[in-house]
């Protein structure tokens, strides 16, 4: 993970999500999701191009289970962005990183 992407837990998820000040995008994956690793480079460019305006993590759904069934993760990758700790929109699948540019340019 690059140093503007952040680590997300279930353990954190409030403190890095719920509470944050800025909109936050987050892509629930895992290592074996193919698709999920494809998306990972997209991902760390958005994290990088969005710095201090939008916060990008990463939940790991395997090790974050809690958080993946609170919010209904049944396939994966999903990408969710959270403003003021609401759900904003909800992205099933491999997405284009102009199709994230589009919805995070929506919630600033």
């Amino acid at each position: 993970m690059s140093e503007n992407v952040v680590e997300i837990t279930d353990a954190n998820f409030e403190n890095e999500v719920t509470n944050s000040a800025v909109p936050v995008l987050v892509d629930f994956w895992a290592e074996w999701c193919g698709p999920c690793r494809m998306l990972t480079p997209t991902i760390e460019e958005l994290a990088l191009e969005y710095a201090g305006k939008v916060k990008v993590g990463k939940v790991n759904t395997d090790d974050n289970q809690d958080t993946s069934v609170k919010f209904g993760i049944s396939a994966i990758p999903t990408l969710i962005i959270f403003k003021n700790g609401e759900v904003i929109k909800k992205l099933v699948g491999l997405s284009s990183k102009k199709d994230l540019q589009a919805a995070l340019d929506e919630v600033q």
